[in-house]
C-alpha cells in the first residue's frame, strides 16, 4: 500500500502574493516534507534505567527544555519531561528503536502516518509566524523547539537553521490542510513561492 502525503490534494508549485519586482532569495519558500520516520519516545516514571544508556542514530536524548539535538539524517526534540520526538530521514529507525528499548522502560510509538510537515525557510518566517502564534519568535533559535498554536491548530516548531532561517511546522494530519492554508495566506503579503 503507497502512503499518501497529507498535502496531495492542495499543494502546488509556483509564486503566490506579492513576489513580483522581487528577488527569489528574498521570497518565504514553503514545501511539503514527507517520507520521514517520526516516533514518540516515553521514558515510565517507574524506569530506573538512565536515558543516557539510550543511543538513538548516534545522538544522545536531551533533557534540556526545548532542545534538540541532531546528527545529519535525525533529529530529536525535547517534547516534554521524558519525552522526545524523533525526526529521521532513516525509515527503519523506528524498528532499531523499538527492538532495542525494553518496553518496561520506554513506550516507542510510530507517528509517522499520522502526521503533517510544513518546511518555511526565508529572512520572515517569523514575521509570518507571529501572525497567528503567541510565541515570542524573537527567542527562537537554530536546534530549538516549542510546542504551541497556530491559528488555533496545535503545532511543534523546529528551528532547523539560522542562517537562512528554516523551520519546519508539524501538526496532526487530519489539520494538515488548515495549516497549510494558515501559512499560505499568512506569507501572500511578503511573497512565497511553494518548491
Amino acid at each position: 500500500m503507497k502512503s499518501q502525503s497529507p498535502l496531495n490534494k492542495i499543494y502546488k508549485k509556483g509564486f503566490y502574493g506579492d513576489f513580483e519586482n522581487k528577488n527569489e532569495e528574498n521570497l518565504i519558500k514553503i514545501k511539503e516534507v514527507s517520507n520521514l520516520s517520526i516516533f514518540q519516545i516515553v521514558k515510565y516514571k517507574n524506569s530506573r534505567v538512565s536515558i543516557n544508556d539510550l543511543d538513538i542514530d548516534g545522538i544522545k536524548l536531551s533533557e534540556k527544555i526545548n532542545s534538540v539535538t541532531s546528527k545529519e539524517k535525525t533529529r530529536i526534540l525535547w517534547f516534554g519531561p521524558n519525552n522526545w520526538l524523533v525526526v529521521s530521514e532513516d525509515k527503519n529507525l523506528f524498528h532499531k528503536v523499538n527492538k532495542n528499548t525494553k518496553e518496561t522502560d520506554f513506550a516507542v510509538t510510530d507517528l509517522s502516518n499520522s502526521r503533517a510537515i510544513i518546511e518555511i525557510e526565508g529572512k520572515l518566517i517569523k514575521e509570518v509566524l507571529k501572525k497567528g502564534c503567541p510565541f515570542n519568535f524573537n527567542e527562537l533559535n537554530k536546534n530549538n523547539c516549542i510546542n504551541s498554536v497556530f491559528h488555533g491548530i496545535t503545532i511543534t516548531i523546529d528551528m532547523i537553521e539560522d542562517s537562512p532561517e528554516k523551520i519546519r511546522l508539524f501538526a496532526l494530519r487530519s489539520f494538515g490542510e488548515s495549516l497549510y492554508h494558515s501559512i499560505t495566506d499568512a506569507s501572500l503579503e511578503f511573497g512565497y513561492q511553494s518548491i
